[in-house]
């Protein structure tokens, strides 16, 4: 309880770090009494509420080596404060022995500079860590909605696949398996990830039957069909991008230019502007 305690004001200093604009919010104001980012701020960017960050803040919450990790992305820690939040919560503070969910600045600045072009950043086991708006408006998958909601393995064996269809649906999720897989046996200390792979085994019968030949497939590049509320489908190449180092992935929607496809990005661009602007 006494680390909580000391955890607390932490989290007000790297809150108060940050300003609005440093993060794209969407709240539309900003406090003229209090410096930083306020609550409501923090909580969307973790996928928690205003008052677990209250609670977070007073040292009367606990908070899981996850909800840690989404607060570090939200705060933009580094790695050493993200050490330092872990080993306050209760968590193993070695980073070198958990799958990294930190976005490094480079990354940052990459997903920054494509304001017109669908791109999402993505951990090892493919949980999305942070989206631009422009993915937003194409998936219409919201920030933050938690851990494995945010996962692509959970979500199409558990969850809502989202409006991506896959050309060859089988062979996508022996290859999201298979990867998975791997990147399970890089971090078997990872009390989360692992976690989650024993739920998908114990709840999907398909995964499990696949976590068992999983060594027969490679995910990676393909075309995919975005089925639009709007706009109807988007064809799309998908390209996945592996950052060495941090082990992360971008995953990137683009078209051809002077095609359909690249006419419906760019009104999507604007459409998305819109409901950005009416919300």
């Amino acid at each position: 309880m006494e680390a909580l305690l000391e955890l607390g004001p932490l989290l007000r200093t790297w809150r108060g770090r940050l300003q609005p604009a440093d993060i794209g919010s969407p709240f539309g104001f900003t406090s003229t009494r209090t410096p930083g980012l306020r609550r409501e701020e923090v909580a969307w960017l973790a996928g928690v509420s205003p008052d677990y960050v209250k609670r977070l803040e007073q040292g009367r919450a606990h908070p899981t080596a996850s909800v840690v990790h989404a607060l570090a992305r939200a705060l933009r820690l580094s790695e050493a404060e993200t050490a330092t939040a872990l080993r306050l919560a209760g968590h193993a503070s070695d980073l070198r022995a958990l799958m990294p969910r930190r976005i490094t600045p480079s990354v940052r600045r990459l997903l920054d500079r494509f304001p017109d072009t669908p791109v999402a950043v993505f951990d090892a086991a493919w949980t999305r860590l942070d989206q631009n708006p422009m993915w937003t408006a194409l998936t219409g998958d919201p920030r933050g909605r938690g851990e494995r909601d945010d996962n692509l393995v959970w979500r199409i064996f558990l969850g809502d696949p989202g409006r991506v269809r896959h050309p060859e649906p089988d062979q996508y999720r022996a290859s999201i398996v298979a990867d998975l897989h791997r990147v399970h046996a890089r971090y078997l200390n990872d009390s989360d990830l692992a976690s989650m792979v024993s739920t998908l085994r114990q709840r999907s019968d398909e995964f499990e039957r696949l976590w068992g030949t999983s060594a027969l497939g490679e995910h990676g590049n393909e075309r995919k069909t975005i089925d639009h509320p709007e706009l109807g489908p988007i064809e799309l190449d998908c390209d996945i991008v592996t950052v060495q180092g941090a082990d992360l992935r971008m995953i990137i929607f683009t078209a051809e230019p002077g095609t359909a496809a690249a006419e419906q990005l760019q009104l999507l661009d604007v459409i998305g502007s819109e409901h950005v602007s009416t919300s």
